[in-house]
Formats: C-alpha cells, structure tokens, sequence
C-alpha cells in the first residue's frame, strides 16, 4: 500500500460487501474519499410531466445513504454527502483532498454515462484518472462468451449460451478497516423538502413501508431464504439490488447455500432467472442505447395511440379506469412504491393496448413511483409490453385475462 488517496464514488452500490470498488480502493491507497453526490438532474421534471424520481424512492435513497455512511464509520471512515452535480462536487472534493484517482461502477443508460463521461472530462482537466469498474450483474462482462455486440437479442439464446460457457464469479470480500482524511467534511443528507418535494409529498413519505440499507437487505434476504419472509413468494429484495444495498452475487450464492437446506430448487430456478433478466436488459442497453427510449423501440413499429391519450393516461395515473384490479394496482404503486411483476403485467398492457397510451409515458409514471426502478430494467420490461422489445419472442402483448383468472379469479370478468 502506498501514500495514495483514491475518491470513491458511489451511484447504485450503497454496500460494503461484495464492492469491488470499495474494496480495490482501499486495498490501492493510503485513504479512502467515498462520496455520494444527490444530483438535482434524478429530482426534476420529465417530459411527460413526471418526476424522474417520486419521494416514496428518494425517501428509501436517503435511508440507504444514511445506513452506508453509518457502515462506512463503524470501519473507522465516513461518508461525504453532497447535494449537487458530479462533474462539480468530485473535482472540487478531489482536489481539496488529493485524490490520485477517482473509482466508480459504470452505468449503461444514456444519462448515467453521460454524466460519467461530464465527470471524467473535468477529472482530465485536472489530470486525474476515473477509473470505471463492472460490478452491477450477476454474470460480469468479461466473462460472457460473446463481446456486447455480438450478444444475442434472443433472451432465451442470451440465457443459454451465458449458463452453459460462463462462470459466476465467488463473492468478493468487504474491507476490515477503511481509512479516510482525518478532517474529513461528511456535509449533510439533503432532505427531502431540499430535494424539490412538497409538503403533501413528505408526508407521503412517512408511511414509506420499505427500510432502506445493507443490513436490512441482508436480513430479509435471509428471511426469504429461510422460511420467514412475511410471504413466501415474495422476496421484497428488488429495491435493495436496484440502489446496489444487495449485492445479485451475494443473492445467488445465498439462494444457493439455502437450496442445499430448506430452499426449493424451482424457487432458486425462479430467482436465477429474473436476475438473468436483470443482466440481459443491462447488457442490451449497453448494445443498443437509446432505442429503448423511442416509441418504436427495436422494431421500429410504434403502436397506435388514442385521441384521448392524455385523458386516459391520466385515468390511468389516478387508478379511475374503472377496472378494480388496474385501480388497487395503480393505487398501491402510489402507496407503497412496489406492485409484484404481474400487475405491471396487466397494468402496463391495459394501458398500452386497451387505452392506446404511448409506452413511453407509463414507463416514464413506473420510474417516478417505483422503489425499485433502474433504467434498464424498466424501460426494457415495457418495451416487451409494448412489442417492441429487443427479444422477439418476448414481444407479445399479455393475455390479461389470463393473467388475472390466475391472480385475481374474482376480478376476470372485467376483461369480458
């Protein structure tokens, strides 16, 4: 080890363990910098008249945040929490500090990698390397048997090909001690007033039923695994691996270990399998980018939209269609910040092919209440929803009434 200090930069890994960039840092230097920055760009207005982030999520991000910057201490560091831009705050905290280099886990959507690429050129200005790391899928990069341009769009193909000529790499392992400057300035958790949210919207918050951060994600994991979740098909562990408070590594050996006691083999299947999804939508925003932010998305062909779009999409919003299970559905999103993936299902299709909504806007609604959204993941679903997916076969539109004759028997006749 030598006398560098290294800034480590933190985005959606809010953990200890299983992070190589905190890891390799603190292994590499004298000192560690960790940082997280709240960007103003993830609390503004979209185009669609949706917020990029909804409070129930930015509330759950300063609960991960704050139990990071608490780990990050009883190791004997800290946390900077800053509220501003990345490409301003980082060359400031690196130069105040003399940071040698600056780590980061790369991103895949467009606005992710551009502020990457606003943050590296500032960095470069000042002659300071942004070192990128690969750490958010369950199969790494460099261990996929095809380079990303080559990566079948087929999912089935991708599944295939991935299971049988790679490895899932072990679980890294989390530093004992990490040590930063010693007149380190932590700065302060932004509230969420700070963060641009209204007096209705806070105390929205205060109902939030999801506790964020590490330790939390790792017990309910455990009780999911063991037979204690308070219901077994559901683990509740997507909001932690979307913020990076779950590591999908540290899930699948875990679901693994407990396979070999009391976990059913179908049920590991199941969870392998969504994290796959996980990983293929990630690596086909890395190939093909922006064309998952288009009506036509990979095919070109965008679905017609009503007259009444706006209207509908509104109904919609507000859960008012009319339709119980899309109104219990909508209304829950907005309660909780979570619906299970069979709702998005048939809320996402009603809204697409029964009130001729553009995708994009009910993607755009997903990210705003979602606890659980990362780019990848949402816009890629909805694409598939839409038919305009990257896997061919994956572009279908839903069958709602059979979807809800399995779920929700009671409800079916509504889709007569």
């Amino acid at each position: 080890m030598d006398k560098r200090t290294i800034l480590v930069w933190f985005r959606n890994d809010l953990r200890i363990h299983d992070n190589e960039v905190l890891l390799r840092a603190v292994e590499r230097s004298h000192q560690v910098v960790p940082v997280y920055c709240f960007d103003p760009r993830y609390f503004c207005d979209t185009k669609y008249g949706t917020k990029k982030t909804g409070v129930l999520r930015a509330a759950f991000l300063r609960e991960n945040v704050t139990e990071l910057q608490h780990s990050l201490r009883q190791l004997g560091g800290d946390l900077v929490i800053a509220h501003g831009y990345p490409e301003v705050v980082l060359p400031q905290l690196a130069e105040k500090y003399q940071a040698d280099e600056v780590y980061h886990h790369r991103e895949v959507a467009y606005e992710e990698t551009r502020i990457s690429a606003l943050v590296e050129e500032a960095l470069w200005k000042m002659q300071i390397n942004l070192r990128h790391f690969i750490g958010h899928t369950l199969y790494h990069k460099e261990d996929l048997p095809f380079p990303i341009r080559d990566i079948p769009d087929a999912f089935a193909l991708f599944k295939k090909k991935t299971e049988r000529e790679s490895a899932i790499r072990p679980q890294l392992g989390s530093p004992d001690t990490i040590k930063t400057p010693a007149e380190l300035d932590a700065g302060f958790l932004p509230t969420l007033s700070e963060l641009g949210f209204d007096k209705t919207e806070v105390e929205l918050a205060s109902t939030l039923q999801f506790i964020g951060g590490e330790s939390v994600a790792l017990k309910r994991m455990q009780a999911f695994l063991y037979g204690q979740a308070l219901t077994p098909d559901y683990s509740g562990l997507s909001p932690y691996i979307a913020v990076g408070a779950l590591s999908p590594n540290t899930l699948y050996h875990a679901a693994k270990e407990a396979e070999k006691t009391t976990f059913d083999k179908k049920r590991v299947e199941h969870i392998i399998v969504k994290l796959m999804w996980r990983d293929y939508y990630r690596f086909m925003f890395k190939k093909h980018g922006n064309r998952f932010f288009q009506r036509g998305g990979l095919t070109n062909s965008p679905q017609p939209v009503s007259q009444d779009e706006e209207k509908n999409f509104n109904r919609w919003k507000a859960g008012k269609t009319g339709i119980a299970i899309i109104d219990q559905s909508m209304q829950q999103l907005h309660e909780t910040g979570h619906i299970p993936h069979h709702e998005r299902q048939i809320t996402g299709t009603y809204l697409i092919h029964e009130l001729k909504v553009s995708w994009l806007k009910g993607a755009a609604w997903f990210e705003e209440k979602l606890l659980d959204y990362t780019p990848a993941n949402n816009y890629g679903n909805w694409a598939h929803l839409a038919g305009v997916g990257s896997s061919m076969k994956d572009n279908k539109q839903v069958d709602i009434k059979k979807l809800t004759t399995q779920f929700y028997p009671r409800e079916t006749a509504a889709f007569e």
